[in-house]
């Protein structure tokens, strides 16, 4: 099993969605930061549920509690260690799905990889639950990354078959802001929100897709040839629960695409070298060119449904129906936009710390 993702800023997570607690330790984290867990639990209430008639009705409270790493306000240079305990839980509801497994989730194959030992309830480390931990190590990361002037946004632009028009650049945090799904079409996050709660009438779900920019990164982050800076960002956004696609800049459209259009044409822009377009979404031969970050991220309906559904007794072998009860989000698109945040967030600390970007010690 791996937990741990980056190499000189190391998030190692813990926890499962119905344990005591669900934790992160980052080793690598500069000394000199100034940290405080209002800041960090700012970020875990982005990620909560909103409106409950589009999430699910589990409540967590998510106070933070810094065990380490931490002194006078400051972070030291030592392991930083953080949890939030699972008050919210009710596992009685799981144990129908320990012998049967929920089309679309991992129950059938955590139950082969771990011989029938692992963790069922609420799903275990398959849990969107385990997000917390991620989220809290992208609080830390953003904030280192906002002392070099990088800023990263995030913002839903299609829910359920509803697509979402882009607005510029400038407009897309503060539009999505008003939205329960975060989507800066306001027209179409009206739309959404019918498509979701539609679905939850019906015991159903739906997906969705995200785009997260980073902006103001500077050019040549990214460890060619197997350490590419899409490459670890691909791989931490795959880590989200629910992410089943990754596309860069104009992703799969560029294979129908000619050279020439397609190739993004170099030019000077306020005396420095920029792109005229960014079909490359700011990467190239998996080092960032200066120009915006630019990914979308694809997300599975999510498989707890109340519709009945077809799997098989693991006992027995024979073929069953199952019928879910519980709690469960409908989307967990809008819950999702913090943690492609963070997740980006972390991957590029660790990159830009490898190219000495980001010194050791942080003057606040």
């Amino acid at each position: 099993m791996s937990s741990s993702l980056g190499k000189m800023f190391r998030v190692t997570i813990f926890g499962e969605s119905h344990g005591p607690c669900i934790g992160v330790v980052i080793d690598g984290c500069p000394a000199g930061l100034m940290i405080d867990e209002g800041g960090i639990r700012e970020e875990l209430r982005r990620r909560s549920p909103r409106e409950p008639e589009i999430s699910t009705s589990r409540r967590e409270p998510d106070e933070v509690k810094i065990l380490s790493g931490v002194f006078r306000g400051y972070t030291t240079g030592a392991p930083l260690c953080m949890l939030v305990r699972n008050e919210d839980v009710r596992s009685h509801n799981y144990h129908e799905v320990r012998y049967r497994p929920r089309p679309g989730h991992a129950d059938y194959t955590a139950y082969v990889k771990y011989g029938g030992y692992n963790d069922y309830r609420g799903g275990g480390i398959f849990s969107g639950r385990i997000t917390v931990a991620m989220v809290m190590a992208g609080a830390i990361a953003r904030k280192i990354l906002a002392h070099f002037g990088i800023k990263i946004i995030a913002h839903t632009i299609e829910i359920g078959g509803i697509k979402a028009r882009r607005p510029s650049m400038e407009l897309i945090e503060e539009l999505a802001s008003r939205s329960p799904v975060g989507c800066a079409d306001l027209k179409a996050s009206a739309e959404m929100v019918k498509v979701i709660k539609e679905a939850r009438r019906l015991g159903d779900s739906v997906g969705g897709v995200i785009e997260v920019i980073a902006l103001n990164v500077p050019p040549g982050v990214g460890e060619p040839v197997f350490d590419t800076l899409e490459g670890d960002l691909a791989k931490a956004f795959f880590a989200i629960p629910g992410v089943k696609g990754v596309e860069f800049g104009a992703g799969f459209k560029a294979a129908s695409m000619k050279g020439s259009e397609y190739n993004d044409q170099f030019i000077i822009r306020h005396g420095r070298i920029a792109t005229k377009s960014n079909n490359a979404g700011g990467i190239q031969g998996g080092i960032s060119n200066g120009m915006p970050i630019i990914c979308r991220i694809a997300f599975r309906p999510p498989s707890s449904i109340r519709r009945p559904q077809r799997t098989v007794d693991l006992r027995t072998l024979k073929e069953t129906v199952l019928r879910l009860q519980g709690r469960f989000d409908p989307c967990i698109v809008p819950r999702a936009l913090p943690i492609v945040k963070a997740m980006m967030a972390i991957v590029l600390t660790d990159h830009m710390i490898q190219a000495g970007m980001i010194p050791r010690v942080i003057k606040e």
